[in-house]
């Protein structure tokens, strides 16, 4: 695979480069979380203060580094910002810098990079909202599809089946939960999550994803449950902990699966 452009730039300032864009992508990460819920277009109006509606100058819209020195407030009506807007961007920073670091500078690392920001814009909106916007997975299935062409471990017909594997089970699960209890379990969104994350992971991916997930899903549901006390009436969002199977086996899922396999089982 031969790489997007070589460059003359020292690998600390390079690495330095690459996590300062993924911080730079994560304060955009943060508008579309705060706005495709409310459909809102992530274009106009420039960022502003929510209380105050005041424009955020560029100054002020520096990522991390300006909530520090505005000691996470508005410059103009002193009203908190959220931890969670340097949080995102720090995440998105460190994993456009382990995309980097873990495939190289080439493509298919920043297809990688952006299927994950797609992630991450999905777990926050899942948490806040109970909600995962189509105007995401939708497109993201025929774009994992694409990407395959491009990817050099991932065959087309491996990412077809995963978009179909990863969409019909969960579809047949929401209809057997639904025959059996008599409620919705399983959103829509879910589904077509899912169905996204197989076509750029492959069925692979799929198998890996739902174990996983729903390992950990049922971990954090009973933390949950106990401490809440509402037992099964609690609505857990699936959404983040997809989104984590996807990540884990994006950069670690042979490793674990041939530990699974010869040293656990």
């Amino acid at each position: 695979m031969v790489p997007i452009l070589e460059t003359g730039i020292t690998p600390i300032l390079l690495k330095l480069f690459v996590f300062f864009t993924g911080l730079c992508i994560g304060s955009f990460l943060n508008v579309c979380i705060h706005r495709l819920p409310s459909e809102l277009s992530i274009i106009k109006p420039a960022s502003c203060c929510p209380k105050c509606g005041n424009p955020i100058r560029w100054l002020d819209n520096i990522p991390i580094i300006s909530y520090i020195l505005l000691r996470g407030s508005c410059r103009i009506c002193q009203t908190a910002i959220s931890i969670r807007y340097p949080l995102v961007e720090f995440i998105s920073g460190l994993f456009a810098l382990a995309t980097y670091l873990h495939f190289g500078l080439h493509i298919h690392a920043i297809i990688y990079f952006l299927f994950i920001c797609g992630l991450l814009t999905i777990t926050f909106i899942d948490i806040d909202h109970q909600i995962i916007p189509d105007i995401i997975s939708l497109p993201g299935i025929p774009i994992g599809f694409a990407a395959s062409f491009l990817l050099p471990n991932l065959q087309w017909t491996e990412s077809l089946l995963g978009l179909l594997l990863g969409g019909g089970s969960l579809y047949l699960l929401a209809i057997g939960y639904q025959f059996i209890t008599g409620n919705d379990g399983m959103g829509g969104g879910d589904i077509k999550l899912l169905a996204m994350i197989g076509a750029f992971i492959g069925w692979k991916g799929v198998f890996f994803t739902v174990m996983v997930s729903s390992f950990i899903g049922t971990a954090v549901g009973l933390l949950l449950m106990i401490k809440s006390r509402k037992g099964i009436k609690l609505r857990i969002p699936f959404g983040p902990f997809l989104s984590i199977g996807a990540i884990l086996y994006l950069f670690f899922g042979p490793q674990l699966i041939y530990w699974y396999l010869n040293d656990f089982i």
